[in-house]
């Protein structure tokens, strides 16, 4: 079902449109920088804050500060009080596919009324505990699996899907790859 009324899926639709049509014609428009600060804590506890971004020509301040934390689970000597890092790995994974869909259905007027999706990562600890160099320190394997309930075909669905994987930064990044570089300095 399409629909032709300003708000879809919870976003304006002309609003998403003229974004887009803006972004056509000045791609600096699309360049945005994300950022946080990060501390460990003690254990394997750390948090992350994010304040803010650059997007759209300009930076642009959260109202207000986004705290995330992380933690291992007490088989893994953590005090499990917050997910772990590879948890959050997935989470952001799951979060962009199925903002991927929301949007890009938005802008085809079509309404989604549920999405829901499992995601499980397989990991070989061996990787990064250093016991056995052929072993990769990072998950082997990921999988996903999308419910989607819309008022549209077999097809019209299997086409609003394939765009999350097809056009989510998360995704195309853990697919891949991106160009990381890490320095350390002294702390005083």
């Amino acid at each position: 079902m399409t629909m032709t009324q300003t708000t879809v899926n919870g976003l304006d639709r002309e609003g998403l449109l003229q974004t887009v049509g803006l972004i056509r014609a000045d791609s600096g428009l699309a360049r945005f920088q994300f950022r946080l600060d990060h501390q460990w804590l003690a254990g394997s506890r750390s948090r992350s804050t994010i304040r803010g971004f650059f997007g759209a020509g300009q930076e642009h301040q959260h109202d207000a500060p986004f705290v995330l934390d992380a933690d291992e689970s007490h088989v893994l000597l953590g005090s499990d009080s917050s997910p772990s890092a590879g948890e959050l790995l997935l989470h952001a994974l799951a979060a962009c596919v199925t903002g991927s869909i929301v949007y890009h259905a938005t802008a085809r007027g079509v309404a989604i009324e549920k999405i829901e999706s499992t995601v499980e990562g397989d990991a070989d600890l061996r990787g990064f505990l250093g016991l056995d160099p052929s072993v990769r320190n990072g998950f082997t394997r990921i999988r996903m699996n999308f419910r989607i309930k819309a008022d549209v075909t077999d097809a019209q669905l299997q086409e609003i899907f394939e765009l999350g994987p097809r056009f989510s930064p998360v995704f195309d990044t853990l697919t891949k790859g991106v160009q990381i570089t890490a320095t350390a300095e002294r702390l005083s």
